[in-house]
């Protein structure tokens, strides 16, 4: 059995929500791995996250420590990077034990081939913001002037400040279905082109939904800002959106 999930965004937030938000990914990862063999995290599992050679973010050792006793103890561990928290580097696999991917990938879980995405620089062509700030944020050189130019609690208090402005300019009315049709559309795309997928994995959006149509399937799965959700694919190969336990 393989859990998936997304969009927790540890540190986000008041500093009392982000404890309540990280103390219930901990029990989450608890019972994931009472079940299954391997947990996927599909982007934006921090709201910020920057490593330098030595220095990585304060806070969130409760998670982080919870993910190194659960891969020492076997289970394996995904991690997807997302928008806030692209700049990995190996602390994450070096310490935590983190398989990580830095670009969708399909996955052959189950007997499944499973195409899993954070979803924020997909289908963005006609957005010619979006395309410009992937360049800059992906952008390696710039990563290696910022990290040589930018003491590290500059860096946290910029990181924290931009994560703040991206939640406040999206409103609960803005969270609808239709946040999802683009991934919907990339999915139906890559389909058509020839690629094998039995079903499709994306975050981003922090809309949780289970489409389906003849020969597509595609997961979103729901940001823990608002009503948490995750999926499991279990050992038939049946790929399915469930809530998030209060």
């Amino acid at each position: 059995m393989v859990w998936f999930a997304s969009d927790i965004h540890l540190g986000g937030g008041e500093a009392a929500v982000a404890r309540a938000t990280e103390r219930r990914f901990v029990a989450w990862l608890d019972r994931a791995a009472r079940e299954a063999h391997t947990v996927v995290l599909a982007g934006d599992v921090f709201d910020f996250w920057f490593e330098y050679g030595r220095v990585v973010p304060q806070g969130c050792v409760r998670a982080l420590g919870k993910l190194a006793e659960l891969t020492d103890r076997g289970l394996r561990v995904v991690f997807f990077t997302g928008n806030h928290d692209m700049w990995v580097g190996d602390y994450l696999a070096r310490e935590c034990g983190l398989e990580i991917h830095t670009r969708p990938e399909v996955l052959e879980l189950e007997g499944q081939r499973i195409f899993v995405a954070h979803g924020d620089n997909m289908n963005i062509r006609g957005d010619l913001k979006l395309v410009l700030l992937n360049k800059i944020f992906r952008s390696r050189m710039l990563r290696r002037l910022f990290a040589w130019g930018v003491h590290p609690d500059l860096a946290m208090r910029f990181g924290r400040w931009w994560s703040d402005r991206s939640r406040r300019s999206h409103p609960e009315t803005s969270f609808t279905e239709a946040l999802t049709e683009p991934l919907i559309d990339y999915a139906r795309g890559y389909v058509a082109g020839g690629g094998r997928v039995d079903h499709f994995v994306f975050g981003h959006m922090h809309y949780a939904r289970d489409y389906r149509e003849a020969g597509l399937h595609t997961i979103h799965l729901g940001g823990w800002d608002r009503c948490a959700s995750y999926a499991v694919l279990d050992g038939a190969g049946a790929l399915t959106l469930r809530a998030e336990e209060p």
